[in-house]
C-alpha cells in the first residue's frame, strides 16, 4: 500500500461482517497495518467511524461505543497509521478548494474537509469507495474494493 488517508467506508465495511464488501475491507485494513507505507485518518473520519459504526438504524449490527473506540484506537496506535489535524491556513485553503469544485453542498463538505487536510498536508492518495472524492482534482482515488 502507498501512503495516503484511508476514508471512513473502508473503515466500516473492515467493521461491518455483515456487509458483502467486508472481507475485501478487512483485507485491506490488515496490509495497511503490515505495511511500510503510512495510513492517514482524521478526527473526522474517527467520529464518523464511530457514528455510523454504533447507530442501530443504519449499521445492521452496531458495535457498541467502547467497541467501535477500540477499533479505531487499533488503528491509531499502530506504528504507521497518523491522524490529521487542521493547521493555522485550513480555512484557507478550504476557501480555494471551493473555487475549483461546482456548487458544492450539504454532505459533500465531509469529504471537502478531508481533501483540505490532504491537501495541507501534502498528501494525493485516498483510499475510498466514495465517487465524490473524483470531483477533487488534485486527488488520486483508489478503491481499494474494486476488483481491477
Amino acid at each position: 500500500m502507498k501512503s495516503g488517508v484511508i476514508d471512513t467506508n473502508i473503515l466500516l465495511y473492515a467493521a461491518n461482517r455483515d456487509c458483502r464488501e467486508h472481507t475485501r475491507a478487512r483485507k485491506f485494513i490488515e496490509n495497511a497495518l503490515r505495511s511500510a507505507g503510512l495510513a492517514y485518518l482524521s478526527e473526522g473520519i474517527c467520529y464518523e467511524f464511530l457514528r455510523v459504526s454504533t447507530h442501530p438504524n443504519v449499521f445492521p449490527s452496531p458495535l457498541g461505543g467502547p467497541q467501535a473506540l477500540a477499533w479505531v484506537r487499533t488503528l491509531l496506535d499502530a506504528s504507521n497509521f497518523f491522524l490529521l489535524s487542521s493547521g493555522p491556513n485550513h480555512w484557507q485553503a478550504i476557501a480555494s478548494l471551493l473555487e475549483t469544485l461546482h456548487a458544492p453542498s450539504g454532505n459533500l463538505f465531509f469529504d471537502i474537509r478531508t481533501a483540505t487536510l490532504m491537501q495541507e498536508h501534502g498528501i494525493r492518495t485516498i483510499y475510498t469507495a466514495d465517487t465524490d472524492f473524483l470531483q477533487f482534482q488534485d486527488l488520486e482515488v483508489i478503491n481499494p474494493l474494486s476488483r481491477a
